[in-house]
C-alpha cells in the first residue's frame, strides 16, 4: 500500500501528450477499459490514437504470459499520429501483465499495480522468482501498488455479488482512477454502463460503484508524488462533427458510401477470420442502406457469392486476412476473367499460414500485386490510418465499378483495430459515380442487324455491365478465355494474346492521382517512402529531423498498383530512398522493379508497429554518415540503414534511372 504523504504542490508542467497502457489477463476487460477511456478522451477534445494488442488464444490459461491483453492510447493537446512509443503510465493488473509490458515503459514512468493479484501462484505463472514489487527490480520506475481487488470487492459489497462476480468490476475501478488522473468526466461512462446493463441493474450498479470508487480513491488517498491529476487541454480542431472510428468501422462506412455514390445495392460475402471479422459485424447493422450480408461456410463460397452478386448487378464485396485471401485467389482470377466489379478487403496479419492472428504485418503486398495464376493484374490500394480507410474504400468502389475489375484494398491488424478521431465528411463533398448498365445491343452485324458484343470496351477499357434477364442481352461468362468482343469461347493464340494485353492495359490505365509529398520538399537528400499503417511513425520521425534542418521528405503511397505516373520522377529527385515496412522488403522490391531506384529497406516483422524512435534512428544513421554533419548523435541500438541486398549490390543501380 502506498504511504500517505502531505499533499504535494500542484504540478506546473502540463505535457502535450501522454501514453497510457492498460494490461491484464485476457479476462480482465482491458480492451473494454481502453475503449471507454478512449471515448472519454475523445469527449474531452484531445487528439488520440490507440493500439489494442491482445492474444490469439480464445482464452489462454489465467495469469500466464501468453494470455496478456493490452490496450495503449496516446492522447494530447497536439496532433497525434501514432499510439506512442513508450508508455508514461502502465496499469498492470497482474504479474504477467507487468512482466510482458514493463520494459516498454519510459524510464521514470509510473507503474500502477494490483497487489491483490501478486500471489505466489500468479508470480510463478509469470516466471517471477521473487515479487518485483518488493525486490527492488523496478527501481527505474515509479511504483504505486495497492490492492485494487480488495478495494473493488469493498466498493460493490452493497450489491450482494460473490467475490468472483465482484472482481469483474475491477476494470471499472481502474478506469475510475484513470479518469481522475487525467481529469475526465465520468457521466458519459455511467450512462453507458446503465444502458448496457439496463436488464441487470445489480451489474450496472456494481460497475458504476466501482468506477466511482476508483475515482474517489485518486481524489482522497493523498498518494503523493507518484500519482497526481494531470489535465491535458483539448486540441484545436477544425469546426465540424467528430467521432472516434476504427479502421474496420471506417472501411465499412466507406464501402456503404461508395455503393451509395455508385447507386448500387451492396452484397457482402464473408467468413470469420481475425482481424477482418469486424467488417462483417459492422455491415450487418447497415441493412437500411441496401446492404445484404452473407456469412458463408468458407472463404471460397464467400467470394464466389460476391462475384455472383456482381454478375446480378450489385456491388460484390468480400473480406478476409492472409490465409483467407489465399483461399480466395482462384476466384479472384475468375473475377478478372469475367471482368466484373468486386472489392476484396485484406486486413493483413502476421504470417505465413496461421502465423500471428492478432498481430499486425504488411506482408501480403506480393500476394496482392502478383499472387494469382496467369497474368492476372488488378488494382491495389492501401489505407494509411483508420480514418483514411473511409476514403480508400470509396476509391476502391469507384475503380471497381468504373473499370469493371476486382480491386484489393489493403489494411492491416493495426489499422483495423486502432481508433482515432475522424471528422465526419459532408456527403455532398463526394462526386457521385453512378454505375451504368447496358440495356440494349451495342453493335451491328454484317447485315446491319443489332448485335450484342459483351466484351466491346469503352474508352477506359471496361466492358459493359449487363444485368441478367435484360431482354435481348443474353451472354456467357466464365473462367475460360473468351473472344475479344463476342464473349464466345476462343482458344486461339492471337485472341488470348489480345485479351491478356487488354486486361493488363485496362488496369495500368486506371486513373491514379499524381503522388504528392506528405511532408517536406519534392527533392532532397533522403525520401522516406511508406505505404499503409507506417504513415504515423514515418511522419513524426521525418518531422523531427526536418526540425533539425535536414533535407528529408515523407512520401506515402496509396495506390500500390498501378503506381502513380509521376512517382519515378519524384523518387529520382532524392539522393537516397528508404522504405520502412512491416515485412521483409516487398514494396522496396516493387519500386526497384518499376523504377530501377536503389531503394533500401527498413523491415520489421515482430507483429508490432514501428516506433517513431526506430525510424528516427534509421534516418539519423543516414545523416550521421555525411561529412560535417552536426545533427546530433544517433540513438544507440536502434535500426540502421541496411546494406543493399543480394543481387543488387553490383554497382549498376547506384543513383536513379527513372
Amino acid at each position: 500500500m502506498a504511504t500517505q504523504t502531505a499533499e504535494r504542490p500542484a504540478d506546473t508542467h502540463t505535457p502535450e501528450a501522454v501514453v497510457v497502457r492498460f494490461a491484464g489477463d485476457s479476462g480482465d476487460g482491458m480492451q473494454l477499459t481502453g475503449g471507454q477511456f478512449t471515448l472519454s478522451t475523445a469527449l474531452a477534445g484531445n487528439d488520440l490514437a490507440t493500439f489494442p494488442d491482445f492474444p490469439a488464444e480464445i482464452r489462454a490459461p489465467q495469469g500466464t504470459l501468453f494470455g496478456v491483453s493490452a490496450f495503449q492510447i496516446n492522447f494530447g493537446s497536439r496532433q497525434i499520429n501514432t499510439a506512442g512509443d513508450a508508455p508514461d503510465v502502465l496499469v498492470a493488473m497482474n504479474p504477467a501483465a507487468l512482466k510482458t509490458n514493463v520494459e516498454a515503459l519510459k524510464p521514470g514512468g509510473l507503474i500502477i499495480a494490483d497487489t491483490g493479484e501478486f500471489t505466489k501462484r500468479n508470480l510463478e505463472k509469470a516466471k517471477y522468482e521473487s515479487n518485483p514489487l518488493e525486490d527492488g527490480s523496478l527501481a527505474r520506475w515509479q511504483v504505486l501498488a495497492f490492492d485494487i481487488s480488495a478495494l473493488t470487492i469493498e466498493a460493490v459489497k452493497p450489491f450482494g455479488l460473490g467475490n468472483k462476480d465482484a472482481l469483474r468490476s475491477k476494470n471499472m475501478w481502474t478506469l475510475g482512477l484513470a479518469l481522475w488522473m487525467f481529469d475526465r468526466d465520468r457521466q458519459p461512462l455511467i450512462d453507458w454502463l446503465e444502458a448496457k446493463f439496463k436488464n441487470k441493474p445489480e451489474i450496472a450498479g456494481a460497475n458504476v460503484a466501482a468506477l466511482n470508487a476508483g475515482h474517489a480513491y485518486g481524489e482522497t488517498a493523498e498518494l503523493g508524488g507518484h500519482l497526481h491529476q494531470t489535465h491535458i487541454p483539448a486540441v484545436e480542431h477544425e469546426p465540424g462533427l467528430y467521432r472516434t472510428v476504427t479502421g474496420a468501422e471506417a472501411v465499412s462506412l466507406g464501402l456503404v458510401a461508395g455503393a451509395q455514390l455508385a447507386e448500387l445495392p451492396m452484397f457482402f460475402g464473408g467468413y470469420p477470420i481475425t482481424p477482418a471479422s469486424a467488417i462483417l459485424h459492422h455491415l450487418v447493422r447497415m441493412k437500411e442502406f441496401g446492404v445484404t450480408t452473407f456469412q458463408a461456410e468458407d472463404e471460397i463460397a464467400a467470394i464466389c457469392a460476391a462475384i455472383g452478386a456482381s454478375y446480378a448487378g450489385q456491388l460484390g464485396v468480400t473480406s478476409s486476412s492472409g490465409p483467407g485471401i489465399a483461399l480466395k485467389t482462384e476466384a479472384m482470377g475468375l473475377a478478372i476473367m469475367v471482368e466484373l466489379p468486386l472489392v476484396i478487403v485484406n486486413s493483413q496479419r502476421g504470417g505465413p499460414s496461421t502465423g500471428l492472428p492478432t498481430k499486425t504485418e504488411q506482408s501480403d503486398l506480393y500476394q496482392a500485386v502478383y499472387g494469382r495464376n496467369g497474368d492476372a493484374p488488378l488494382p491495389v490500394i492501401a489505407a494509411s490510418s483508420p480514418s483514411d480507410a473511409f476514403e480508400v474504400a470509396i476509391e476502391a468502389v469507384r475503380i471497381a465499378t468504373q473499370y469493371m475489375t476486382p480491386v484489393i484494398l489493403l489494411t492491416d491488424g493495426y489499422i483495423a483495430n486502432a481508433a482515432e478521431p475522424w471528422k465526419v465528411p459532408d456527403p455532398k463533398s463526394f462526386e457521385p459515380f453512378p454505375a451504368k448498365f447496358l440495356e440494349e445491343k451495342n453493335a451491328k452485324d454484317a447485315d446491319g442487324n443489332d448485335e450484342l458484343l459483351p466484351y466491346r470496351r469503352d474508352a477506359k477499357g471496361a466492358r459493359p455491365w449487363i444485368k441478367p434477364g435484360t431482354p435481348g442481352l443474353m451472354h456467357r461468362v466464365g473462367g475460360i478465355e473468351k473472344h475479344v468482343e463476342t464473349g464466345n469461347i476462343d482458344y486461339s493464340p492471337a485472341n488470348h494474346q489480345k485479351m491478356t494485353d487488354l486486361r493488363r492495359d485496362k488496369v495500368l490505365g486506371v486513373a491514379v492521382p499524381d503522388q504528392e509529398v506528405a511532408l517536406g520538399d519534392e527533392t532532397g537528400e533522403l525520401a522516406v517512402v511508406g505505404w499503409g499503417s507506417t504513415y504515423g511513425p514515418i511522419r513524426q520521425a521525418v518531422r523531427r529531423w526536418r526540425e533539425k534542418g535536414r533535407k528529408v521528405s515523407h512520401i506515402h503511397v496509396r495506390h500500390i498498383w498501378p503506381l502513380p505516373k509521376n512517382l519515378g520522377e519524384l523518387l529520382a529527385g532524392f539522393d537516397h530512398v528508404l522504405v520502412p515496412e512491416m515485412n521483409t522488403g516487398q514494396f522496396k522490391t516493387v519500386l526497384r522493379d518499376q523504377y530501377l531506384v536503389d531503394a533500401q529497406s527498413l523491415t520489421k516483422t515482430s507483429g508490432q508497429p514501428f516506433q517513431i524512435a526506430e525510424l528516427e534512428a534509421a534516418i539519423g544513421k543516414y545523416f550521421d554518415g555525411i561529412e560535417g554533419d552536426e545533427g546530433g548523435e544517433v540513438p544507440a541500438n536502434k535500426a540502421q540503414l541496411p546494406e543493399p541486398q543480394s543481387g543488387y549490390d553490383d554497382g549498376t543501380l547506384k543513383g536513379h534511372h527513372p
